[in-house]
């Protein structure tokens, strides 16, 4: 049996977890009181129930009683109830939009500040980020893709880093990505942007991606930047990072940027980490234009 404590920070996903893991099979409680945890366990692990998987919700919303959720742990491990903590994280920013999208208030932004709400919860469940078995940032997350992530660990039993990846095509003449850790110019590539037939297709496009590719620097390229990927990334695990922003760039965003992306992000895709792609700027002369 799995017992799951699900928790982590608010606005980030944990409502939509407890009802994925509910669809497959979970039995789930969400805020429960952290005083009956034990007494749930003990029900749980009891042979004469036919219950095979379950989940429980804790957050910020058990007030001053979530600091005794360490002692409660600690007396599930000493009664051998083993458990796993899935922690639900996102950037700040995006919790503020989505708070003023639902037009919910944070549970601890007494005075109606957000910002001020959510620095606290950070404070005050940081112990449970740093017990958790999982972590997933859902920053730029869809709600499948959220799905994806859950089935790698529930349903497929996958080897599970908490190390997340996103690699991010740019336009250089848009800006370099604020949150990039490696960037890689790929400028230096023949660019379709001058054959007027290629010119309004994508790197997602089959077209590009043959131009871009029939080049022997670009497959170099690409094949060095995955090399150096597969040596970092475990590297950068050992000092405890627990996630990288890879940014690939050219000119605009569109052609050779997202040609190489691509490339990259199946190269890694079959890695153990949680792999993301995200093409920044793939749009925006057509926004401009139009």
């Amino acid at each position: 049996m799995r017992f799951v404590i699900v928790t982590g920070m608010s606005g980030a996903g944990k409502s939509t977890t407890l009802k994925t893991l509910e669809d497959i099979g979970y039995f789930c409680v969400d805020n429960l009181p952290i005083q009956l945890i034990m007494r749930f366990a003990e029900i749980a692990y009891a042979k004469d129930n036919d219950i095979n998987n379950v989940a429980i919700g804790v957050d910020i919303r058990s007030g001053v009683y979530l600091e005794q959720l360490s002692e409660c742990l600690e007396q599930l491990k000493a009664s051998q109830y083993n458990y796993e903590i899935l922690f639900l994280d996102s950037n700040d920013d995006v919790l503020i939009k989505r708070y003023k999208e639902t037009r919910r208030n944070h549970p601890l932004a007494r005075n109606g500040r957000v910002e001020d709400g959510i620095k606290m919860e950070r404070s005050r469940i940081a112990f449970l980020r740093k017990e958790a078995d999982y972590i997933i940032d859902t920053t730029s997350l869809l709600t499948r893709e959220l799905k994806a992530e859950l089935d790698k660990i529930f349903i497929e039993n996958a080897e599970y880093n908490n190390f997340i990846i996103n690699i991010v095509s740019f336009g250089f003449k848009y800006g370099i990505p604020r949150d990039a850790d490696l960037v890689f110019d790929v400028r230096f590539l023949p660019n379709p942007y001058y054959d007027l037939e290629l010119r309004p297709l994508t790197g997602n496009d089959e077209a590009i991606q043959n131009f871009v590719m029939q080049f022997d620097e670009a497959k170099e390229f690409m094949n060095k930047i995955v090399d150096l990927l597969e040596f970092l990334i475990p590297n950068y695990i050992k000092e405890g990072k627990n996630g990288l922003v890879v940014a690939v760039g050219c000119t605009g965003g569109k052609h050779r940027s997202v040609t190489l992306a691509n490339g990259i992000f199946k190269e890694l895709e079959s890695l153990p980490y949680s792999v993301r792609i995200v093409h920044r700027d793939i749009e925006k002369d057509a926004i401009r234009k139009g």
